[in-house]
């Protein structure tokens, strides 16, 4: 029997934590885009996600980056060793970030890896609050002092950070280097961080306006689409992907895919 996939939102407040085992993963802050009254303007920040590892604050473990001479891969799985930050917000959403890691328990100088699924400013607005971080922004990979290391990620080629955790790259909104981080083993299953692949739940009719390549967008939804259990969208709440047998008679309470 062929099945399909419908999406629902991911109810609950912020922060909105999911725990799991060896990463959880916590909604720090909701992005959205709001388009004013009065011309073509819109108001819009991104959404801020934060990886924690679950050995991170215990006695003894503290993620550390390699010393210098090191390969791209040992640094990638060292930096995921502390927690992660998905996207940053915006600029002007500096001091909501702030409240929301020390909320989680987090300093800026705990990160050790923040990861800007793509250049544009409501994503990555925030990077200097974590001088001591590796950074990797869409596909520009950099160790604090801004060393750069090759890597070689590609749609066929993920970088794998840890167990169950995982950066592909999901082109299209940004034309060839948006990334999203997938993360296994959550108590809610699956979770892809997918930055502006997707804007919203729903937005299947309003998505293709604002992506410089549509046909990869669509490819890179569809791959997420067919992983994940939950989407956590750039600019809007998170939901649950939910896949069950076809029958063309029943009526659907949520989005079609």
């Amino acid at each position: 029997m062929s099945r399909r996939l419908r999406t629902e939102p991911l109810r609950g407040e912020l922060p909105m934590r999911m725990p799991g085992n060896p990463y959880s993963v916590v909604v720090l802050l909701k992005g959205y885009a709001e388009p004013e009254r009065v011309g073509d303007a819109v108001r819009a920040d991104g959404s801020v996600t934060l990886v924690l590892p679950q050995a991170w604050g215990q006695a003894g473990s503290h993620g550390e980056l390699p010393p210098e001479g090191g390969e791209a891969k040992t640094a990638l799985e060292a930096a995921a060793g502390g927690p992660i930050l998905v996207d940053t917000g915006g600029p002007w959403a500096q001091e909501a970030l702030l409240r929301a890691l020390a909320g989680q328990g987090v300093a800026p100088a705990d990160v050790t890896l923040v990861v800007g699924t793509h250049g544009h400013s409501d994503h990555i607005g925030n990077l200097g609050l974590f001088p001591g971080a590796a950074l990797l922004v869409s596909h520009d990979f950099c160790l604090p002092g801004g060393r750069y290391l090759p890597h070689g990620l590609g749609e066929e080629r993920p970088l794998k950070l840890g167990p169950g955790l995982e950066v592909w790259a999901t082109p299209g909104h940004g034309g060839q280097r948006d990334v999203s981080v997938v993360v296994a083993g959550t108590a809610l299953g699956t979770v892809v961080v997918a930055g502006d692949v997707f804007e919203r739940d729903g937005d299947k009719d309003s998505w293709q306006t604002l992506s410089e390549d549509p046909v990869a967008q669509e490819r890179s939804r569809k791959r997420v689409l067919g992983t994940a259990d939950v989407v956590i969208p750039g600019h809007g709440a998170p939901f649950r992907v939910i896949r069950e047998p076809w029958n063309p008679e029943s009526k659907d309470p949520g989005n079609n895919w």
